[in-house]
């Protein structure tokens, strides 16, 4: 039993004196004797010993989730291989697609910086927008994942381009007065300012001028957006000076006022 406490208390005093050649941590190297020396250059070799086998279980680790991560992007590969495939598209395809759908969205966004009033001189424009839009839309590419959702924008944002024309009206006055005929009220700068495009006013119109010649003070005249004349105007137009050059060859006469104030 005394052999024991013996042994005990040697152990206390041979550590409690190790300890005690513990230097401080703020004491200068230079400063150290060579047991001070010696416990602090075993004391940075342990931590070393530590950090080195802690960043050898980080590479480990590092290595485990490189190997999760080239297996995640195989599967991922495999399923975009297999998506492909059910659709009948390859890669090129892929491309060529984004590169129409990037291209339509860019117009898209033009389109959306007009003003109300010049959308709805556009409206042509709209609907050849919608024409590609359908196009990609009726390719099976479109229903990937990373290109639906766009689809689906695309085509609400095109839906919300369009504009309808403003109508604007005239009230027709008199000859003795206005001198009002479609060629005169065509020219009128407030109105085209072009004599030529009267043919707009009948066209729009036809529900009260019979006869382009003849229009009646008090008549409101719905007075189209300003543009080119469009494929029924100019057939109108072509139809009436061909009978007007029938009607003059055979001595035929009209009467009431006329688009040329005659």
């Amino acid at each position: 039993m005394k052999n024991l406490l013996f042994i005990l208390l040697f152990s206390v005093l041979a550590g409690g004196h190790l300890l005690a050649q513990m230097p401080l941590a703020s004491k200068p190297d230079l400063e150290l004797t060579e047991d001070e020396a010696t416990l602090r250059i075993n004391d940075y070799k342990s931590k070393i010993k530590s950090l080195e086998d802690q960043l050898a279980s980080v590479k480990g680790d590092q290595e485990d989730i490189k190997a999760k991560i080239a297996d995640t992007k195989k599967q991922l590969e495999d399923c975009n291989d297999a998506l492909m495939k059910l659709i009948g598209a390859n890669a090129a395809d892929l491309e060529a697609f984004k590169q129409k759908l990037g291209q339509l969205e860019g117009k898209v966004r033009e389109m959306q910086r007009l003003s109300n009033d010049e959308l709805a001189d556009k409206r042509s424009e709209v609907e050849e927008l919608e024409r590609q839009y359908m196009e990609l839309r009726n390719n099976k590419i479109s229903l990937l994942p990373d290109i639906y959702p766009r689809m689906v924008k695309l085509g609400k944002d095109i839906k919300g381009l369009y504009r309808e024309k403003k109508i604007t009206t005239y009230t027709v006055g008199t000859w003795a007065e206005n001198k009002d005929c479609l060629w005169n009220i065509a020219g009128n700068t407030e109105i085209y300012g072009d004599p030529n495009q009267w043919p707009k006013i009948w066209q729009a119109n036809t529900g009260l001028i019979r006869n382009p010649d003849v229009i009646q003070p008090g008549w409101v005249l719905s007075i189209p957006p300003k543009g080119p004349k469009n494929p029924e105007e100019l057939k109108a137009e072509r139809k009436y000076y061909r009978m007007k050059k029938e009607a003059t060859d055979s001595n035929a006469t009209t009467g009431g006022t006329g688009t040329d104030g005659q």
